[in-house]
């Protein structure tokens, strides 16, 4: 099995770089890509940048020009629900976008009976198995993502809530989903939280920014060796 394994910017991708047995590399549509065994896979792996276009470009190369049979997301996302606090993490069931109206999506391409991005169900199963009595420095949550193209700090938070009751917010993770429900590709996404409704903001992110990113990777690590 192939794996790719997709994060949105450098400071996601670096932990995972440091664990990885990097065979070679190959550049494409001004990304870099990274093949190699991580966790006991093949993994194809990248830093894709941010929000929706680039997230959706950088799965789609996976699928395409590397041939990976599953996709994984891990990252840094903002809690949404109270209950998720700093350096939580969300484990995704399912994903929408926040900013998109829900006919779109189920009115027009990819015509879906809802306009949720369901977790491949195998993944969520290795997920929950491998986690089970994890250690880690938060807790772990598996319930529903959104995506749009904001960083949410108090602006918009209540009629997100109010809508979706989602565990966490981000800007890239429902493209990726997108992009593998209409190729027939398992998707699973691994959040962990710098930001909430109590500590907001661009200063929690960046505060919070490495040690979230170092608890992500071990966390989806955990999940990779239980698929391997």
């Amino acid at each position: 099995m192939k794996l790719g394994l997709i994060c949105a910017n450098d400071n996601e991708l670096a932990p995972f770089l440091k664990e990885m047995e990097v065979e070679h590399t190959v550049e494409k549509s001004m990304l870099k890509f990274y093949e190699g065994k991580l966790g006991g896979l093949d993994v194809v792996m990248l830093c894709a940048g941010a929000c929706k276009v680039n997230a959706a470009i950088a799965t789609q190369i996976l699928i395409d020009h590397f041939q990976v049979e599953k996709v994984i997301n891990a990252g840094v996302a903002g809690g949404m629900d109270p209950k998720v606090k700093i350096l939580d993490t969300v484990v995704a069931t399912e994903v929408t976008y926040h900013d998109v109206e829900d006919f779109i999506l189920t009115e027009f391409h990819p015509w879906m009976k809802t306009a949720y991005f369901p977790s491949d169900p195998e993944l969520l199963k290795k997920a929950h198995e491998a986690l089970d009595g994890c250690e880690s420095k938060g807790k772990i949550y598996f319930g529903r993502m959104v995506t749009g193209e904001a960083f949410i700090e108090d602006e918009g938070r209540d009629q997100i809530n109010e809508k979706f009751h989602p565990l966490s917010v981000d800007m890239e993770t429902g493209a990726m989903a997108h992009a593998c429900y209409i190729n027939e590709i398992p998707f699973l996404s691994i959040r962990c939280i710098t930001d909430t409704a109590e500590y907001s903001g661009d200063n929690s992110y960046q505060e919070n920014l490495a040690a979230a990113t170092e608890e992500v990777k071990e966390i989806t690590m955990q999940v990779l060796r239980a698929l391997a």
